[in-house]
């Protein structure tokens, strides 16, 4: 059945672009959404959909009344407050990892792992931006904290876009600091080196590790008797010389700002701190990023995105045509197909996402050899070309079998593997599905550096599926009481939720945000194309694809 109707889609798609220029017509859709299976797999969605705008809302809301109303009544504004203060207004900010550290550290609720993260716009120019939120445990930083911080700062090194932080507390762990100290030092030295601004704006305390978050900044500003400064904290002080200090004369804003010379703007309150930021972003002429312009004219999908939650639905073993999601999510529903009759279980082709052109690597099934040769080829095309790739992911993996091994299998996905690793061009990846084994690899995972990876709240990634990895244990261990419970540490350790909390992904997002997700991704990656720093690994060089197994 599944075959006959493939069959008639390629013939429907044929008959609308045959002798047709690029981008002449919209994919055809075939789904029924007054069909039971199309409502079934709506209600379940739209049960995930809510629930993941639940813990969205809690995790925003940050830490708790209590601590919110005491940094108020200091006459601080509250973390969101200075990141909405610090954009420009009525623009959009890609918010990365909202649900970092969900669940992880037991009883101890981080929200957010106590730090917001993103891409936004100011002054005009697009900006990596992260606030510290000193609602959440004093703005401790716990392991998750610093991975996300970390994260931020890459993502700014590989779209040279300027990087804006807030100061709040650190703890005096010592496996924090070091792990901030060196990592994040690195990271600041290397994004200064290749000429991307750093602005640092002090409004609690940075201490230890993270003194040199604000020291290393291009420019930086400190709130006048609220920011604080300093390698050791006045208890190490004293335990350390003996010497008794306060922490204004030891490391506070006037100090820092007439004498050591550290800060380089002393403000009276946060809000004369965020205007002296957008200032300083506002006089980095031609460093840093302009918001890209798309090159073609945006055109909303001919298709509702809300048919996407009764076209994909929950369960991931049931299949269905990422045509489908493309359909939903490209501009004007348009897509010129590539190799559509060979490698069927992949789908390849050239589209664009709120103007932006993009390569697109969608599953349709799991990847053969012909599946994975079309791919490669078809990376090599779009590293060729200069346009960016988004894959969207849905795969159990790649076949295996003695026919498979026969005829190949092995070398051929790695041909895929390596082109993935070595494409030359900005790499997007959405996981609508399931995300298993090798597959993993082939479709563009955490590994292989995506500039910017997504999940669905209805994802699974993990080694193997679940009745995969149970069936694999019944056949090697003598142990059968362990199977069911080894399968249900999988099943957990698979979901969405669990990646997210741990930074596998840059957050999970709704399905109906798909289109405007991308294209806000499209839009950071895009300048780098014309800049010359298209390439994600190896300081941007292009050294082509390697050597390919025949």
């Amino acid at each position: 059945m599944r075959s006959a109707v493939s069959l008639l889609r390629r013939k429907i798609i044929a008959s609308f672009i045959h002798g047709r220029k690029y981008h002449a017509s919209a994919l055809p859709s075939i789904i029924s959404p007054l069909s039971s299976d199309f409502q079934e797999k709506a209600k379940n969605m739209d049960e995930l959909v809510n629930d993941l705008k639940t813990k969205l809302a809690q995790s925003r809301r940050g830490g708790s009344e209590k601590a919110q109303a005491k940094m108020k009544d200091s006459g601080k504004l509250l973390p969101r407050e200075r990141l909405s203060s610090l954009l420009d207004p009525s623009t959009p900010f890609l918010e990365l990892s909202p649900l970092a550290a969900h669940n992880v550290y037991g009883s101890d609720d981080i929200p957010g792992a106590g730090i917001i993260t993103g891409i936004g716009r100011i002054s005009g120019r697009q900006c990596v931006v992260v606030v510290n939120d000193a609602t959440v445990k004093g703005g401790s930083y716990y392991p998750l904290t610093v991975k996300k911080h970390l994260r931020a700062q890459e993502v700014a090194r590989e779209n040279g876009l300027p990087f804006e932080s807030g100061g709040a507390s650190l703890p005096n762990q010592a496996n924090i600091e070091i792990i901030l100290g060196e990592y994040s030092t690195i990271w600041h030295a290397q994004m200064s080196a290749l000429g991307i601004p750093q602005i640092a704006v002090v409004h609690g305390i940075s201490v230890a590790g993270g003194a040199y978050v604000p020291a290393m900044a291009d420019e930086n500003i400190i709130v006048a008797n609220q920011g604080r400064i300093f390698l050791a904290g006045p208890p190490l002080v004293r335990a350390a010389t003996g010497e008794q200090v306060d922490e204004e004369t030891l490391g506070g804003g006037m100090m820092h700002s007439s004498e050591s010379g550290v800060t380089d703007h002393l403000a009276r309150d946060d809000e004369e701190a965020i205007a002296i930021a957008r200032e300083c972003v506002g006089d980095l002429e031609h460093a840093g990023s302009m918001p890209a312009e798309a090159p073609y004219e945006p055109e909303e999908p001919v298709y509702s995105a809300s048919d996407l939650h009764g076209i994909v639905g929950t369960d991931i073993r049931q299949a269905f045509d990422m045509r489908e999601v493309i359909a939903r999510v490209v501009d004007g529903s348009k897509f010129r197909e590539f190799k559509p009759d060979y490698g069927t279980t992949i789908v390849t082709g050239f589209a664009r996402i709120h103007g932006f052109p993009v390569g697109i690597i969608g599953n349709n099934g799991i990847l053969f050899s012909p599946s994975a040769l079309k791919a490669t080829h078809f990376i090599e095309l779009c590293s060729q070309r200069g346009i960016p790739l988004l894959f969207l992911v849905n795969v159990t993996g790649y076949m295996v079998g003695s026919k498979a091994e026969r005829g190949g299998i092995a070398k051929d996905g790695a041909k895929m593997v390596r082109a993935v690793a070595c494409a030359n061009v900005p790499k997007l990846t959405v996981i609508v599905g399931g995300s298993f084994g090798a597959g993993n690899y082939g479709m563009c995972g955490r590994a292989y550096q995506p500039r910017f990876l997504w999940m669905w709240p209805n994802a699974k990634v993990s080694v193997m599926g679940s009745g995969q990895l149970s069936q694999v244990m019944t056949s090697v261990s003598r142990d059968p009481t362990q199977h069911s419970a080894l399968k249900q540490e999988i099943e957990e350790q698979s979901t969405a939720y669990y990646a997210t909390a741990r930074l596998w992904d840059d957050g999970i997002i709704l399905p109906t945000e798909t289109r405007d997700t991308v294209g806000l991704g499209l839009a950071v990656s895009y300048p780098s194309l014309k800049s010359g720093r298209r390439g994600q690994s190896w300081e941007g060089a292009d050294r082509g694809m390697g050597v390919f197994r025949m």
